[in-house]
């Protein structure tokens, strides 16, 4: 998937949004939608990172180097895997064009709700922003609720 990425970006794509669940098929997957506007040559601007897991410390590492190298935050979805649990997936575009931004992440998984109110307030009073959530299955089959955050690497 982010092989294609890539070469839609190369052939001046840029990331529109994603999806993640069943198809008709009984299958699960993830859609990405690229859009291409007429007059306007992207060609090559635009990097993309995909990132895939089930384990939450695996994203949070992954996620925040690529917000060390200026890479922001897209999109998420969730799919079913062939052991039974799902996975997140995030996607996270550079602006080769632009100056370096560098940014924070913090992601928050919990099945608990009080918990995730806590940590989202949390996390906004130390300056970070929502940028998304999704909703998965464990590998024990509970549900969990995982959030994303961002600000701008500065001191706070």
């Amino acid at each position: 998937m982010q092989k294609e990425l890539l070469e839609a970006a190369g052939g001046g794509y840029r990331f529109e949004g994603v999806s993640g669940g069943m198809t008709s098929f009984g299958g699960s997957e993830v859609l990405i939608i690229m859009s291409k506007k007429s007059g306007v040559d992207l060609s090559g601007r635009f990097q993309y990172r995909l990132l895939a897991t089930s384990k939450t410390s695996t994203m949070q590492k992954e996620i925040q180097e690529l917000g060390d190298n200026g890479f922001e935050y897209k999109g998420q979805a969730v799919f079913d895997t062939f052991i039974g649990g799902d996975e997140i997936v995030v996607i996270t575009e550079k602006d080769t064009k632009a100056e370096l931004k560098k940014l924070e992440y913090k992601l928050f998984a919990t099945s608990k709700t009080s918990t995730m109110e806590k940590e989202i307030n949390e996390g906004s009073a130390a300056g970070y922003s929502y940028v998304g959530v999704t909703v998965g299955k464990t590998l024990l089959g509970s549900s969990e609720v995982v959030v994303i955050m961002r600000r701008d690497q500065k001191k706070y």
